[in-house]
């Protein structure tokens, strides 16, 4: 893990060029192309009828199996607890996605848990992105008993 917060952009970027470079491609050329890319992002808002710790456990252990964990950005310690994970989405899991869950206090019985996935699109729209954010929200519902957020 890093030290300095790294945005979603360039935690792409850099998985990106990883997978370039294991192919004999130029990491630095298909950095600078990744910073061109569209991105898709989806988000799914879910509330969980656990209190946060354990909230916390069950989300991390959802993320921990599915993917390799990144920087996460700064959070409130006991209120707010931020997850962040990179997995393979798209044709063949070959297309990084960057999966940021972050789960919120809300009372002493609940917590709610914002899943937000972004992956890099190339000239064929795989929507990696959502898909896998759809994905990983049903394994975060099974595994805490949540619902959608406003139902």
């Amino acid at each position: 893990m890093e030290s300095v917060e790294q945005s979603e952009d360039q935690i792409l970027a850099k998985e990106l060029a990883a997978l370039a470079a294991t192919g004999g491609a130029s990491g630095h050329l298909v950095r600078v192309v990744a910073g061109l890319m569209r991105k898709n992002v989806h988000e799914v808002d879910l509330l969980a009828p656990l209190p946060f710790d354990e909230a916390v456990k069950r989300v991390s252990d959802v993320l921990g199996k599915t993917g390799h964990v990144v920087e996460a950005p700064p959070v409130r310690l006991g209120e707010d607890e931020t997850v962040r994970v990179v997995v393979g989405g798209g044709a063949g899991g070959l297309n990084p996605v960057v999966v940021t869950a972050r789960v919120l206090k809300v009372d002493g019985d609940n917590s709610q848990v914002r899943l937000r996935a972004a992956a890099k699109e190339g000239l064929i729209r795989q929507r990696a992105g959502e898909k896998t954010a759809v994905r990983l929200a049903a394994q975060v519902r099974r595994t805490t008993g949540a619902d959608d957020a406003g139902e």
